[in-house]
């Protein structure tokens, strides 16, 4: 065993808060949520106003691919990585403006974007909350000993 790996066996262990678990467990059910939202209402441009077809599909894009990039974060978060937070912040911000443009302009999905805004501020908050963020803080180093404290 190398010096390395004695001093990571010897730091504890920093445990994931129950909060943190889930808004891991939220993240991935609403990421898939989203793709599946997605391609329903980029599915549903054949029934809408031809002038129409255009935003409903780049809606429908932009709800698959935002959800997508959630799933791509979601790991950071359980690890505990701050730019996996930062970056699930600015694409959950995104997929709630999205759910509230979805529910503005399309009749037949104003219940399931009501339900994912509803889960994407459930997840922002847990992520914000004081046990979630001490989760996120970078651990104080013991400057003698050269370890995690």
């Amino acid at each position: 065993m190398t010096a390395d790996e004695s001093a990571a066996a010897a730091a504890p262990s920093r445990r994931r808060p129950a909060i943190v678990t889930v808004a891991v467990v939220l993240v991935y059910i609403s990421a898939i949520a989203n793709v599946a939202l997605g391609i329903v209402v980029l599915l549903s441009r054949y029934q809408a106003a031809p002038a129409d077809v255009l935003w409903v599909s780049l809606l429908g894009a932009a709800v698959i691919l935002f959800g997508l990039l959630v799933i791509a974060v979601a790991s950071g978060l359980a690890r505990g990585s701050r730019l996996s937070r930062g970056l699930a912040t600015v694409y959950l911000g995104i997929l709630i403006a999205l759910s509230v443009l979805t529910i503005v302009t399309t009749d037949g999905w104003d219940w399931s974007s009501t339900i994912d805004l509803a889960v994407e501020a459930l997840i922002l908050i847990a992520l914000w909350a004081p046990p979630g963020s001490r989760h996120f803080a970078r651990p104080a180093v013991d400057a003698a000993a050269g370890r995690p404290v």
